[in-house]
């Protein structure tokens, strides 16, 4: 185990455990535990959930969410210290937790992640395609290549290579089939000013998420698409200075609690697969969205 994972880091990652909920003295007892190789979650309900970009944000809250209904889940990431977190959160009366790091927008990586799910537990009924890149706004004309290649590689390409990788194995285990939520965005359908490399990738994911559901029918593959407005993450934490607006104007934007959005996961997680939710848009209620802003 790394020197850096000694009881100054502890203690640190024990005050973040507040903003989910969690206690600081728990916090760091289980992250000490986890360092140590002692992890010990009782009790899952026999499925398997895998959740990318799983070391902050709206992907540690669904893992945790997913965790504590009894789902085992694979929390993948590209910062293993982050993920460590996130296991050292979980709910010892939940599923177990694992931490993979992995790169989503390596086929390598992906493959090597789809390999362990695979042989360590046969299945995957939950893939949440979440992990993601986005950027300060940047006019097009001053975007550059690296920048924008930087978030279609994980934003899209990751997302596909996921998904790829999940369709494999889902259509050949048994029982057959499984699920596929996708994290799209309210940039899916309604830009901010210069951001088109982000909402170029969220877009697309919708003709995925299209793609998925049409195509996964025949192997009992549902797919869904979450599109996400102002859930309260370190990502979103630039809106309490304001934004910029369609009107040139910058505004102050209203957030809401990332529990929603945990729970909108594990909604649609837990439906059979005869039945989908295709489509949902969660939101802070006051964010400048419908009419004309």
């Amino acid at each position: 185990m790394s020197k850096r994972w000694e009881p100054a880091l502890i203690a640190e990652e024990a005050l973040a455990a507040k903003s989910y909920g969690i206690s600081v003295e728990s916090r760091a007892s289980r992250l000490k535990r986890v360092v140590e190789g002692h992890s010990n979650i009782m009790g899952h309900n026999g499925k398997i959930a895998l959740v990318t970009g799983a070391g902050s944000g709206i992907g540690r809250a669904a893992a945790l969410t997913l965790q504590s209904a009894g789902y085992t889940v694979v929390v993948a990431g590209r910062r293993a210290e982050a993920l460590h977190s996130t296991v050292a959160m979980a709910d010892e009366s939940g599923g177990r937790m694992v931490a993979v790091p992995t790169d989503v927008a390596a086929p390598a990586s992906v493959n090597a992640l789809f390999g362990k799910i695979r042989d360590d537990f046969k299945r995957l009924d939950v893939l949440f395609n979440n992990a993601g890149l986005n950027a300060p706004g940047i006019p097009i004309e001053d975007l550059s290549y690296e920048m924008w290649c930087s978030i279609v590689d994980v934003n899209l390409t990751g997302a596909f290579l996921c998904a790829q990788a999940a369709f494999r194995l889902m259509k050949d285990q048994r029982p057959r089939g499984g699920r596929i939520i996708n994290n799209g965005s309210i940039a899916a359908f309604a830009p901010r000013p210069n951001h088109v490399p982000y909402t170029s990738t969220k877009h697309a994911i919708t003709g995925m998420t299209k793609c998925f559901s049409l195509d996964g029918r025949k192997y009992d593959i549902a797919c869904s698409q979450l599109d996400i407005g102002n859930a309260a993450t370190e990502m979103t934490e630039r809106l309490r200075d304001g934004v910029m607006q369609a009107d040139g104007t910058t505004m102050e934007e209203p957030r809401m609690d990332l529990k929603h959005v945990a729970d909108a996961v594990l909604y649609i997680s837990n439906l059979p697969l005869d039945a989908n939710v295709q489509y949902m848009t969660l939101m802070a209620t006051k964010m400048p969205l419908v009419g004309r802003g």
